[in-house]
């Protein structure tokens, strides 16, 4: 009888966690869509910083899924390491009316094929309000869904 009573606790937990899993990949870039920006200055001049609500602070460190479109930058593809945008190519934010919350860095723990079609990947979502150089958000060891 024990065993059956942990059998159950270990399937129960299973299908919380997928259903929380499945929750966050439905409301992750309504949750990104939450961020401020503050204007602050670098030695080349102003800058925006995000601010982080709470919902997306809450959500670092922690498996995420994401769906959208790979952005392909003409000679910067790298299957390793893409762009994923939450918006079609024509209304993305660097091609299109997207702001910079509809977009995220993809570090892929193995190289993927470009496709013009939706993906869906899985990661840990990193916060970015420090680099510059980097997107605000990335995604670390991704992995393709489908």
């Amino acid at each position: 009888m024990k065993k059956l009573k942990i059998a159950l606790l270990a399937v129960l937990v299973t299908i919380l966690g997928q259903a929380s899993l499945l929750a966050q990949s439905t409301n992750v870039w309504k949750n990104l869509s939450e961020v401020t920006y503050k204007i602050s200055e670098d030695e080349y001049g102003e800058l925006y910083v995000p601010v982080f609500s709470d919902n997306i602070s809450k959500m670092e460190g922690k498996v995420v899924e994401a769906d959208g479109y790979i952005i392909p930058f003409e000679g910067m593809f790298k299957p390793e390491h893409i762009i994923l945008s939450s918006l079609p190519l024509a209304e993305c934010f660097f091609c299109g009316s997207g702001g910079p919350e509809t977009v995220m860095e993809v570090d892929m723990a193995s190289p993927i094929k470009y496709t013009s079609n939706r993906v869906r990947v899985r990661g840990t979502l990193t916060l970015n309000s420090k680099d510059p150089e980097k997107l605000m958000y990335i995604l670390k060891n991704g992995t393709l869904v489908n």
